[in-house]
């Protein structure tokens, strides 16, 4: 399927960045601040809570920087743990990411996008329109890396225009209260708080993504430079655009009619834009996730390709066409994405892929000291800026996390290591074929 002439096209550090920021900015951000009030009174804590999520969420980039400039390969986690560790290992979290981490959220990001955008057209089919946009983002992927890219960053452009759009209009608009977010003594004191501490559980989960680029590292030119500039600038951008949006939340809404509420940003936009704000706001988070889709479509498949290369019995999923894009890879995630969508049945799913994913995660930057300790003259042309305090604090804030979420949940918790159980089985089935059977595809990235 392969046309020898033909050279893969490489994407810059624009559109690196671009998916870092459109994997990152979802929903989340729009609907998690109305629990957090009812543990932090501080307008002061409840920003600091973002500035410290971000904080964590840079610590992980700039150490995935080093580890993927090192060993560049497109296949995230599962690529760093075959290579770190054992390929054992790799395969489990490749199965986590490629089903759990990619095609399970898919499937929300377009199901929430049929909601909002049926909440302004209500004629509208929401679960034709989630599939609808899932259909189109993968064919465009599947057409040419180039057209894709500029979707992805055009999407991506308008995603942060239209929440520098929201963040400025609120600014002129009247708010019903008076807020400070000057340090207090009550303010600091919740810092150190069980709230603050419990709230930063749900502000992860808004961060997740900022490893988005480590996926797609064959398809970057020079990874070694464009690599961690893309996860560092794309993370620091959504740091500011978080902070900002919650500075908005608390500004237009009193916190006790957020507390407890998910549309906290259906009650901002009718403050913001009056009568007319829970149109403007369903429209608005619309757009904001169609790039979302288009970011997950893109990079899923690139972590079942890349176990394909490895695995004899999914050498199928390798499989590129003359352009170098992994069809086949790309087809198995919108059969899952389409398959949740219709059936609904996703949802509690991801709540146990919450705790595997956040294991992974863990388990790939504690890579950096195997790293530096197993192979200490591999060629480094990025180093983890803080190490090894950067990678530490990052270990250390998720473990807690860990930690928390196995004593608050344990049937869930439970559950994600039956995943990991049932990934480990499917390595040791997948290594049943034919060893020397010829490449399937074409350049490897």
């Amino acid at each position: 399927m392969t046309t020898p002439d033909r050279t893969p096209v490489k994407v810059g550090l624009l559109t690196a960045a671009s998916l870092v920021v459109a994997n990152m900015v979802g929903t989340g951000i729009f609907t998690s601040v109305g629990f957090q009030v009812e543990y932090l009174d501080s307008p002061f804590a409840l920003l600091m809570l973002w500035a410290v999520g971000g904080v964590i969420s840079l610590c992980g980039a700039l150490t995935y920087g080093e580890l993927g400039a090192a060993l560049p390969r497109s296949g995230g986690e599962y690529h760093l743990i075959s290579e770190l560790y054992h390929p054992s290992l790799g395969f489990i979290a490749g199965w986590i990411s490629a089903t759990l981490g990619f095609a399970g959220p898919t499937a929300l990001a377009a199901i929430a996008f049929g909601d909002y955008t049926t909440a302004v057209f209500p004629s509208l089919s929401s679960t034709h329109l989630a599939a609808g946009i899932v259909l189109l983002c993968s064919a465009i992927h599947a057409t040419s890396i180039t057209w894709g890219s500029w979707f992805q960053n055009a999407f991506t452009a308008l995603k942060v225009l239209l929440i520098l759009v929201f963040v400025g209009a609120a600014v002129r608009a009247d708010p019903t209260h008076s807020i400070t977010v000057a340090p207090s003594g009550d303010g600091l004191n919740e810092l150190l708080s069980p709230g603050f501490a419990v709230s930063l559980v749900f502000v992860s989960y808004a961060y997740a993504g900022w490893n988005a680029a480590i996926y797609i590292v064959g398809e970057i030119r020079d990874p070694q430079r464009n690599l961690p500039l893309s996860l560092v600038l794309g993370t620091a951008l959504v740091t500011v655009l978080y902070v900002l949006l919650n500075f908005v939340f608390l500004y237009t809404v009193p916190a006790q009619e957020m507390a407890g509420e998910v549309e906290v940003g259906f009650l901002a936009g009718s403050v913001i834009f009056g009568d007319a704000g829970g149109e403007v706001m369903s429209l608005f988070i619309a757009l904001l996730l169609v790039s979302t889709v288009s970011a997950l479509v893109y990079l899923g498949p690139r972590v079942t390709q890349a176990m394909g290369e490895d695995a004899p019995a999914l050498r199928w999923l390798a499989v590129t066409n003359d352009r170098g894009i992994p069809v086949n890879s790309i087809l198995f995630q919108l059969g899952l994405a389409l398959l949740f969508i219709y059936t609904s049945t996703f949802d509690q799913v991801l709540v146990y892929a919450g705790f595997t994913l956040i294991l992974s995660t863990m388990v790939t930057v504690a890579g950096v000291f195997v790293l530096r300790w197993r192979r200490p003259e591999i060629d480094r042309p990025y180093k983890t800026w803080g190490y090894p305090v950067t990678p530490l604090l990052f270990l250390a804030a998720n473990a807690w996390i860990l930690v928390y979420v196995f004593l608050d949940r344990p049937t869930e918790s439970l559950i994600g290591l039956g995943i990991v159980a049932v990934g480990a089985a499917l390595y040791f089935a997948s290594q049943w074929g034919a060893p020397d059977e010829a490449p399937v595809s074409g350049p490897r990235p």
